[in-house]
């Protein structure tokens, strides 16, 4: 009876993991940015301090989250497949060096979207549930990340 019940609660967990893994990122910008759509390659160069400006030579900020650990894991994941802990250590490497500055860090997917909404060089990434429709207006989607 043990047995099962630590299998159970096994398969629950896993089941919880892959439902957040399967939440869909949508990355945004401003809805007066000049971009459209993003290559994952322009994004990452974007992300990882590569290139400051987006393809049409705009100036570009981008925007990490700091409030959940969980989907800026994931967006690094599905963006370079790497972890965060791998992430945190380039960017260190680069800060050091001087080369780039990593993302601006902002509290949460609320404050991303409020800073996307009023910055047209602003780039971010929520969860796709986070933009309801009178948000929708305001920003526009670039890219989707999917599992």
């Amino acid at each position: 009876m043990k047995k099962l019940t630590l299998i159970s609660i096994l398969f629950i967990a896993l089941y919880f993991a892959n439902t957040a893994m399967a939440k869909q990122i949508s990355v945004i910008v401003n809805a007066n940015n000049a971009t459209n759509t993003l290559t994952k390659k322009q994004l990452i160069d974007l992300y990882m301090g590569r290139y400051v400006a987006f393809p049409n030579n705009q100036s570009a900020q981008p925007l990490d989250t700091l409030a959940t650990n969980e989907l800026k894991s994931i967006f690094y994941k599905r963006l370079v497949n790497m972890p965060l802990s791998r992430v945190n250590a380039y960017w260190s490497r680069v800060r050091f060096t001087g080369r780039a500055k990593p993302p601006l860090e902002l509290r949460d997917q609320q404050v991303i979207i409020a800073f996307v909404e009023n910055n047209p060089n602003a780039i971010g990434y929520v969860y796709s549930d986070a933009l309801t429709k009178p948000i929708a207006q305001k920003v526009k989607v670039v890219m989707e990340l999917y599992e």
